[in-house]
């Protein structure tokens, strides 16, 4: 589930930029929850782990820093810089009110050999499926 979940919802390596870093960004607290646990199975110390919040201007920021804050177990000040998004008065937005909290990034310091094994699991799983729907055709 974890591999699944970061390929949905974490970066990406491309063919023409290989970064082979772990980040994950979301705004559903049940999912950074998840995300976390898993990081704790494969055995990622919590100290190589990096928060920053990423949130509309106009939004309550504290707030927001210190929910997310309060939900990874860590002190607000232990952020990184957060990261706010300009206002468009044109856009109408649902995403609004005080249940509003941006979302968090997380990501894992020196992660390269962690991405290529999210990567190659997940192509293993590809792989997988679609030797089975081979198979199924036949």
């Amino acid at each position: 589930m974890g591999v699944a979940l970061y390929w949905a919802e974490g970066a990406k390596d491309k063919p023409y930029a290989r970064r082979e870093c772990v980040t994950f960004v979301n705004s559903d607290p049940g999912m950074v929850q998840v995300h976390l646990a898993w990081l704790d199975l494969l055995g990622v110390e919590r100290d190589r782990l990096r928060f920053s919040v990423t949130i509309h201007e106009n939004a309550d920021v504290k707030g927001a820093e210190q929910f997310w804050a309060d939900l990874v177990g860590t002190d607000r000040t232990a952020f990184n810089k957060t990261t706010l998004k300009k206002h468009n008065p044109k856009t109408v937005r649902k995403n609004v009110g005080e249940t509003y909290r941006g979302c968090l990034m997380i990501k894992v310091l020196k992660g390269a050999e962690l991405y290529r094994r999210i990567e190659g699991s997940w192509y293993g799983i590809v792989l997988g499926v679609a030797r089975q729907v081979g198979e199924m055709s036949d």
